[in-house]
């Protein structure tokens, strides 16, 4: 069975809120029986502020009452499978090690796929339009020493995400009318 996020912290709240059973909020929150009630007796998670479930879409207030009612009854966790879907997407981290390589994968991207805009750049490897455009027109601080290399051999991208964005710029060139660019020639050991 799944708990609902943050057992502790919604078992605070739903202890102060609602008129439970302990035994309804143990089972609910997978605790034991005894926890909730040191929990209400103050021995216990006195720093925890309330995570209200209702207003976080784990339990229906619904429900809750129809518990309250009958203590025989058990709440229902809320199918949680669209949380995942919700979750913001921030930057792509780059581990500290891997950040000196991200020139030498723009500029391989730059050199092998041109017809990839900026954005998917950005997209596949976490960088900036003004890092993009200082290598392209060689500005970047480090240009003498950027070396085109695979980011997908550097850890920096997947090579079902690179792909992807490969086939919508052939995609988007392709309803723009203008025939895409052919693959560039695998690369030798020796390059490598």
């Amino acid at each position: 069975m799944s708990l609902p996020l943050m057992p502790k912290a919604t078992a605070v709240w739903l202890i102060d809120k609602t008129a439970l059973t302990f035994a309804q909020i143990a089972e609910f929150c997978g605790m034991h029986p005894l926890e909730i009630q040191a929990i209400a007796d103050g021995e216990v998670a006195q720093g925890i502020n309330g995570y209200d479930p209702v207003a976080n879409k784990q339990v229906s207030a619904e429900d809750i009452a129809r518990c309250e009612a009958n203590p025989e009854l058990h709440l229902k966790l809320l199918p949680q499978a669209d949380v995942a879907a919700k979750k913001a997407k921030g930057g792509r981290y780059t581990p500290v090690a891997k950040r000196n390589d991200r020139p030498d994968a723009i500029a391989f991207l730059l050199r092998s796929y041109p017809h990839l805009t900026d954005a998917q750049i950005i997209k596949l490897l976490g960088t900036t339009k003004d890092t993009i455009q200082k290598i392209r027109d060689r500005s970047h601080w480090n240009a003498s020493n950027i070396k085109p290399r695979d980011p997908v051999i550097l850890g920096l991208c997947k090579q079902s995400d690179l792909n992807d964005a490969i086939a919508a710029a052939n995609d988007r060139l392709a309803k723009e009318g203008i025939t895409p660019p052919p693959p560039p020639p695998p690369m030798s050991s020796e390059a490598a």
